[in-house]
């Protein structure tokens, strides 16, 4: 199609004619001239129109819906710098009591209840931010091991290929030898035997998941550390186990508080959680947390007196908003054991009567069905004529957008839908979800055997 002669190319153009503004403007560039507020939020508040509906986004884990108070309290502290701690002490209080919160909901060692500095551990952007500060702490702690002649030798991490990309960002980035355990057809996590084959003198830990990105399964996590006892106490390696808790922290202490996967086994050394997942709260949000304080060597911890009073930090970031920390303590605050447990319940039920109805009929093969964490991933049965990818592609056009994707090594060959349930998706968006999906497949099966629509992004 030409170009509109009066728009000139890479510039917008208002849908406001002759009320708020009437040239375009230049997309590449500054405008010379300054604009109307209202004309400037009007401008970016259309074009977002075109962005899908984040409730209706079944792909992503993060948090889409909160409390207007708690939206309220975050607008109020938006512009709060969460390094500045001097300036800020009430903010930066707040952010060690969700630390303590969080090593106490995960069993850490001597928490003190009227020491909130007990607890070792920090908040972050994100359970990406907390994975590359947890996997630094095992690499400096395997240094300290095996002593001056370190630098002879490359560490590796053993992980399943089902890990979050993240994993693979730290291994690249700081020069860590990836020890990926394939997956297989059937089977989407990591076994205690694997990771026993793999591990030697230079692995710097384990990592296992509580909540996969692929499945939302969740790994034999003390079936691995009982292993790695053995290992040890026959005068094998001795290894510690850090556990990606992203999507599943926040979710099996209220579901399961039973399951031993946290610092109540002894190898468990490290963890980190996602708050703007399960933790309830927009992004960007996380935590990661020590066993105690002499799992995080003290190398890694820098001081800083520049923005007044003597401020140690271990992060990668630097400065934040502090008001996602707001948000995490309104939930932690205004939820409590009981509050989070009866939310996780009703996801928990929500999730796994979508896989009960994806069972009924011949068209769905479910791998996990909701009961583990809130999510639940099938895939079409054999010789149906159509792919996942075709029913990604036709959920969209009801408005749904559930991610297709394919497995990790050694499986993939195995295509896979996911749904994540999360608040905001109540009992009747599910049933119209179920219902447009039925739908959905009823067209593809008059379509078939016709075209295939193309592999589509895999949302995190």
């Amino acid at each position: 199609m030409p170009q509109h002669p009066s728009m000139p190319a890479h510039s917008i153009a208002p849908a406001y004619t002759g009320r708020l503004f009437t040239a375009p403007v230049p997309a590449l560039r500054l405008p010379d001239e300054s604009m109307d507020p209202e004309a400037a939020y009007r401008f970016i508040h259309d074009e977002l129109m075109l962005d899908g509906s984040s409730r209706l986004n079944l792909a992503t884990f993060v948090t889409t819906w909160m409390d207007p108070e708690a939206n309220r309290l975050m607008a109020e502290t938006f512009d709060k710098n969460m390094i500045d701690k001097d300036e800020y002490p009430a903010t930066a209080a707040i952010e060690q009591r969700c630390v303590s919160m969080v090593a106490d909901l995960f069993h850490a060692d001597n928490l003190h209840d009227d020491d909130p500095f007990s607890a070792c551990g920090v908040s972050t952007i994100g359970s990406s931010e907390a994975v590359m500060l947890g996997g630094l702490a095992m690499k400096w702690r395997w240094r300290q091991k095996v002593g001056k002649d370190w630098k002879g030798r490359t560490p590796n991490l053993v992980m399943g290929s089902n890990v979050q990309v993240v994993w693979e960002k730290f291994c690249r980035y700081f020069d860590v030898e990836p020890r990926y355990l394939p997956m297989e057809e059937g089977r989407y996590v990591i076994t205690p035997e694997q990771v026993i084959d793999a591990v030697d003198e230079n692995t710097i830990g384990v990592m296992a998941i509580l909540g996969t990105t692929y499945t939302g399964e969740l790994e034999p996590i003390a079936e691995i550390c009982s292993a790695l006892d053995k290992l040890a106490a026959n005068g094998g390696v001795d290894v510690p186990v850090h556990v990606d808790a992203a999507s599943g922290g926040f979710v099996v202490p209220f579901l399961r508080p039973e399951l031993k996967w946290d610092f109540r086994l002894p190898r468990v050394v490290s963890i980190n959680v996602s708050g703007h997942k399960y933790g309830l709260t927009y992004p960007g949000i996380g935590f990661v947390v020590w066993r105690s304080k002499e799992y995080l060597p003290e190398d890694l911890v820098f001081h800083v007196n520049y923005l007044g009073g003597d401020i140690p930090t271990f992060t990668l970031n630097f400065s934040r908003p502090g008001n996602q920390v707001v948000g995490q303590y309104y939930n932690f605050l205004r939820l409590g054991r009981e509050g989070y447990t009866q939310v996780m319940q009703t996801l928990s039920s929500t999730a796994q009567w979508l896989g009960q109805q994806l069972r009924v009929g011949d068209h769905c093969d479910l791998i996990s069905d909701g009961s583990a964490t809130p999510v639940v991933s099938f895939r079409l049965a054999k010789d149906c004529g159509y792919t996942e990818f075709d029913l990604s592609h036709e959920l969209r056009s009801y408005g749904w957008q559930v991610p297709a994707y394919t497995m990790p090594d050694n499986a993939t060959h195995v295509s896979v839908l996911r749904i994540v349930v999360r608040e905001g998706l109540s009992a009747d968006l599910a049933r119209a979800l179920h219902d447009d999906a039925v739908s959905a497949l009823t067209s593809l099966d008059k379509l078939r055997p016709g075209g295939h629509f193309g592999d589509r992004h895999f949302a995190h």
